[in-house]
């Protein structure tokens, strides 16, 4: 399914809706709250799809230029699920399943060693959080070195932790399944269109070339 396919009667089947208990919701959170039952806040999916589609579209740019994204969603269940979201970008494509280790951003040089560094020499240009509430150090991390957020933010969570928040309930798997699945295939729209300008351009340069012409002079 495409970013632009997603409907609200997909988000509502993935329980995507409901929020944490309303003793727990945050005052910042409130501007995504359609109300409260049953102990419960209610996520205003109104306000979820729009901003769906905005960190979509982030993802597609920053696939586009040939950034590295990385998926991160510390839990046996979620590993699955950035695994799978980060195949989908091949090379540009990275996750984290298991814990987060402090300094991978910030301290990375002494974390890992000088030899290991030059040989990687690389860190993602996006960071995308499945349970941003398990990950605060590593969101404070992304802060620090100037590395772009998106993450699924429940109503127990201030949506200013990170740049570009989707309102959404981070409990829930299928949630996580449906909004990683749009996000990765946005980042694929954008690895696919530069092979397709790529190979059109090469295409273009053939037929622009002389026929009979030798390379070698």
């Amino acid at each position: 399914m495409a970013p632009t396919d997603l409907t609200m009667s997909a988000l509502v089947a993935a329980g995507a809706h409901l929020g944490s208990s309303s003793e727990s919701t945050r005052p910042t959170f409130l501007p995504y709250a359609y109300g409260h039952r049953a102990g419960i806040t209610i996520i205003d999916l109104d306000t979820t799809l729009p901003l769906l589609r905005r960190a979509s579209n982030v993802v597609r740019e920053v696939a586009k230029n040939k950034g590295l994204i990385l998926f991160v969603g510390t839990s046996e269940s979620l590993a699955p699920c950035v695994r799978k979201a980060a195949q989908r970008l091949g090379a540009q494509g990275f996750h984290v399943g298991t814990s987060w280790k402090p300094g991978t951003l910030t301290n990375a040089w002494e974390l890992f060693g000088s030899d290991t560094m030059i040989k990687l020499n690389t860190t993602p240009d996006l960071v995308i959080f499945l349970n941003p509430l398990q990950n605060l150090h590593a969101i404070r991390e992304c802060a620090i070195s100037r590395i772009p957020t998106i993450g699924i933010i429940d109503s127990d969570v201030d949506p200013r932790v990170v740049m570009y928040p989707i309102p959404a309930n981070d409990d829930s798997i299928r949630t996580a399944e449906l909004i990683a699945g749009m996000l990765s295939m946005a980042g694929k729209e954008g690895v696919d269109q530069v092979a397709a300008e790529r190979a059109l351009a090469q295409s273009q340069s053939k037929r622009a070339r002389p026929e009979g012409a030798d390379d070698g002079i």
